[in-house]
């Protein structure tokens, strides 16, 4: 078994315990490898206290039905 196809055909012959046993190898191979997580991002107070009002505001206007687009001329 050398491509990838070759592969996908060789697990969906597998049982379903099997199919179960090789998704956890490969989960735990994977987890091995310990990819890089990027750096958190960072944001002011000022920046998400704009993300909140902003949101804050869209509520409002959702409760109050001023959301909604007006009626269309056909």
């Amino acid at each position: 078994m050398s491509t990838l196809a070759e592969i996908e055909a060789a697990a969906d012959a597998l049982s379903p315990e099997q199919k179960q046993e090789l998704l956890l190898f490969l989960a735990a191979r994977i987890r091995a490898t310990k990819p890089e997580l990027p750096e958190p991002r960072k944001f002011s107070r000022e920046q998400i206290g704009a993300w909140i009002a902003e949101d804050e505001d869209d509520m409002r206007r959702f409760r109050e039905g001023t959301h909604l687009p007006g009626p269309t001329s056909s």
